[in-house]
């Protein structure tokens, strides 16, 4: 394998490149991106970027002496629109075909629109820098009302960023009781009690009908018919992998890329990585996608030593993490909340927000939940175990 071409210039796909490197490979590394910049980092982007804190430039997850060590030809603002496995090409929008011994699918997910807001000015989905810079010059000029549509995480911290910019803020969300999916109903209802906390407005068991407006949107007419006055409106309804361009290609796609647990797919010589792969977790033991920025890191390793193996490598044996900054409070979760695992409070207590909680599964710690307990919280992931260790005792 001389030439490995990684498509997706994000966190994933620098990361598969530094594990390719790490591994000893020193052919042609092209990386393809659709954006016209180099890796950034995105969790600041609906946070300390969005309230105008940080710049662009602190942003970057590399410098220019990395990336002269890397020794890497970088396709940026460019989008790859199929993969021929046969011909061992990528060709991208303009009609370039970049032939390739190996390939990386890094594509990510772009975020899901609501129908019929195509033009409408106002409305925002964040998932890019260029959706961050649009959305933080129409929060910073002081447009008061804003509507966050989607009580998850990235909703969430959208609405705590604009609620510290002093902005009237509504979340709307169509579950009865927000993250309930990810954290249980009750550790879902004491997080999401963070907005009422701090004045701002939550709306649960509603949908949205449609948006108001004539060229610029001025309202929200809820399903229940209600109409929420908006200058802003922040759609954050989830997100969809990015895997239009290998219709045709005979990489199996579902809900994602599907892999195995070392990142191959169903075509040799072909991995995938970061918000893209659905692969089985050796954790959870669940074949999905998981959206989390320490999987992107973590995963880039395996299936940098599948692909220059052609053997698939093992998983790291980790419970999956990630942290969320809502309203000065920092929610940290390790571990698979599974169903029938039920949160009990080891430290702390609910009422001051600054707790952990142990979410046991037959007797067994299998994910652990922190409010402002970071230390606390550290000590105890290291306790988690795998759900298979839970199915056989």
């Amino acid at each position: 394998m001389r030439s490995i071409t990684v498509v997706g210039a994000s966190l994933a796909g620098l990361s598969t490149v530094r594990a390719l490197r790490a591994e000893g490979y020193d052919g042609e590394i092209v990386v393809v991106g659709e954006e016209r910049h180099t890796p950034y980092d995105r969790p600041p982007l609906s946070k300390d970027f969005l309230k105008g804190d940080l710049d662009a430039d602190a942003l970057a997850l590399g410098d220019a002496d990395e990336y002269e060590d890397l020794d890497v030809q970088w396709l940026l603002g460019e989008r790859a629109v199929r993969l021929d496995p046969v011909a061992r090409t990528v060709t991208l929008t303009g009609g370039r075909h970049v032939r390739t011994d190996g390939v990386v699918v890094a594509t990510g997910a772009s975020p899901r629109t609501l129908p019929g807001t195509d033009g409408l000015a106002g409305v925002h989905t964040l998932r890019t820098l260029d959706d961050a810079l649009a959305l933080r010059a129409e929060l910073l000029d002081g447009l008061p009302r804003v509507v966050v549509i989607g009580a998850g995480f990235i909703g969430a911290e959208v609405a705590s960023t604009a609620h510290r910019l002093g902005l009237h803020v509504t979340v709307v969300e169509a579950l009865d009781v927000p993250l309930e999916r990810q954290l249980g109903r009750a550790m879902g209802l004491v997080c999401s009690s963070l907005h009422t906390d701090h004045g701002v407005r939550l709306l649960c068991g509603t949908g949205v009908a449609e948006l108001i407006g004539d060229g610029r949107v001025s309202g929200v007419r809820l399903a229940d018919g209600r109409v929420l006055p908006a200058d802003i409106v922040v759609v954050g309804v989830g997100v969809r992998p990015a895997t239009d361009w290998l219709a045709g290609s005979g990489v199996q796609v579902d809900d994602g890329v599907v892999c195995d647990a070392g990142g191959s797919t169903s075509v040799p010589g072909v991995v995938a990585v970061g918000d893209v792969a659905r692969c089985p977790n050796p954790f959870t033991g669940r074949h999905a996608r998981i959206e989390h920025w320490s999987n992107a890191t973590e995963q880039a390793k395996t299936a940098a030593r599948t692909l220059l193996t052609g053997v698939s490598a093992p998983a790291p044996l980790t419970a999956p993490y990630f942290w969320s900054d809502q309203y000065q409070v920092r929610i940290q979760l390790a571990g698979h909340v599974a169903p029938g695992a039920e949160p009990e409070v080891v430290e702390g207590d609910l009422d001051s927000r600054s707790f952990t909680a142990v979410y046991r599964r037959e007797g067994t710690p299998v994910a652990v939940l922190s409010l402002n307990q970071p230390k606390f919280f550290n000590r105890l992931r290291r306790t988690l175990v795998p759900a298979a260790a839970v199915a056989v005792s």
